[in-house]
């Protein structure tokens, strides 16, 4: 079941498990183009596996097409102060809900990514995945109090986020002593796993990725 789900001034896209739990919460952070339907397509997919899933709209239901990198860095100047403690709102609220049963985890795709390990420095997360975390790198002084486990997904020709970017966060993490995998894809770019962009998606990584997260959430939220 689908909703639109308005919650202590932060609204979004629910979806729930048939039945009536309660069910553990993922919380599935959009990228830089707004809450589209390849996020809610996300959630859906989460929903199935019998976790309660919620897309916050970051963006107050503005969205960038896909492409026009231009208005979406313009949606980004205009909402991403504000995105970490409209998340802090969303986690707050699901965890009080009766069909949360107080495990919560988070997935971020792009800025979303960025925004699953900022969501995890405020809250108290059971597990944080990031794929291809846009500008993580500014959070490394920050993750020292990270105490939830990692996934982190890459691709090898993400020019937005080197490789060399990606192995500092895997020490990063190996210093923290933070229980955590990082997955680079060969042959693979920034938002490999976005099914809807045939010039981006890469099957075999992305059914990989997908893979490795469902065991990941299953492992630390159930």
């Amino acid at each position: 079941m689908e909703e639109l789900l308005q919650l202590d001034g932060v609204s979004g896209y629910l979806a729930k498990p048939a039945g009536h739990g309660p069910w553990p919460l993922v919380i599935v952070i959009q990228e830089w183009w707004g809450l589209d339907n390849q996020t809610k397509s996300v959630a859906d997919r989460f929903a199935a596996l019998g976790y309660l899933a919620f897309a916050p709209d970051l963006f107050e239901g503005e969205l960038a097409r896909l492409g026009d990198g231009e208005a979406a860095s313009a949606l980004m100047g205009k909402y991403a102060a504000d995105a970490p403690a409209k998340l802090e709102a969303a986690f707050d609220a699901l965890k009080r809900r009766p069909d949360c049963d107080g495990h919560v985890g988070s997935v971020g795709f792009c800025f979303g990514g960025r925004m699953s390990l900022t969501l995890a420095l405020g809250r108290p997360l059971d597990a944080i995945c990031t794929f291809y975390g846009g500008g993580m790198q500014h959070l490394f002084d920050e993750l020292q109090t990270l105490r939830a486990p990692v996934l982190g997904l890459f691709g090898d020709r993400d020019q937005s986020i080197p490789v060399g970017t990606v192995e500092e966060f895997d020490r990063l993490l190996d210093r923290i002593g933070v229980e955590h995998e990082v997955v680079v894809y060969p042959d693979s770019g920034h938002a490999f796993f976005r099914d809807s962009d045939p010039a981006v998606y890469k099957p075999e990584a992305s059914a990989d990725a997908w893979r490795r997260t469902t065991e990941f959430f299953a492992a630390h939220l159930r």
